[in-house]
C-alpha cells in the first residue's frame, strides 16, 4: 500500500514536471514566432531603403523556414541559431547606413525585435530552469527507477550553438 502510494505520487510528479517542461518551452517558441512575425517586417523596411544586402535577407527567409519545418526542440533551437547570427548581420549592416537608422519604420521594429531578444533570453532561461528542475528529479533515487519505467528520459537544455560567440562579420562592399 505505502509503495503503491509512493508510485502514484511519484508519477503525478513526474507529469507535472514534464509539463512544466513541455509549457516553458512552448513559451520560448511564443517568443520566437513573435521574432518570426517581426522579421519579414523589418526585412521589408529595410529592402526600402537598401538593396545590396539580399544575401542577408535570403539567410533570414532560409531560417525562418527552416524553423517552421523543423519538428524537435533541438532543431528548433539550431534554426533559432541561424535567425540570431542572420539579424547580427543585419544589425551591423544597419550601424553601417545611417540612412537606415533613421528610417522610422525601421527604428520602430528593431525596438520592438530587441525587446523580443530580451523576450527570448529570458523564456530561455526558464526553460533552462525547469529542464534542470525535471532532469533532477528523474535522477534522483528511488523517483530514477519509477521515471525510467514510465519511460521519462533527461531533457535537453537549451544552449549556443557552436560559433555563435563570435561577432557576425559583414563585407559592405558593392559590387
Amino acid at each position: 500500500m505505502i509503495i503503491g502510494g509512493y508510485y502514484w505520487l511519484t508519477y503525478n510528479r513526474l507529469v507535472t514536471a514534464n509539463e512544466a517542461v513541455n509549457n516553458q518551452w512552448a513559451q520560448v517558441e511564443t517568443q520566437y514566432q513573435r521574432r518570426f512575425d517581426l522579421i519579414p517586417n523589418l526585412v521589408e523596411s529595410v529592402k526600402g531603403v537598401m538593396t545590396q544586402e539580399q544575401k542577408i535577407f535570403t539567410e533570414l527567409a532560409e531560417a525562418r523556414t527552416r524553423y517552421a519545418g523543423a519538428a524537435s526542440a533541438d532543431a528548433k533551437a539550431e534554426a533559432a541559431t541561424a535567425v540570431e547570427s542572420s539579424l547580427g548581420r543585419l544589425l551591423v549592416v544597419m550601424e553601417n547606413y545611417p540612412q537606415l537608422k533613421s528610417a522610422e519604420n525601421v527604428q520602430t521594429l528593431m525596438a520592438q525585435l530587441e525587446g523580443t531578444e530580451n523576450r527570448i533570453s529570458v523564456e530561455r532561461k526558464r526553460y533552462n530552469d525547469v529542464v534542470n528542475s525535471f532532469n533532477v528529479a528523474i535522477k534522483r533515487f528511488p523517483t530514477n527507477l519509477i521515471a525510467k519505467q514510465l519511460g521519462y528520459g533527461t531533457k535537453v537544455y537549451f544552449e549556443a550553438q557552436a560559433g555563435t560567440e563570435n561577432a557576425p562579420q559583414v563585407d559592405l562592399q558593392t559590387e
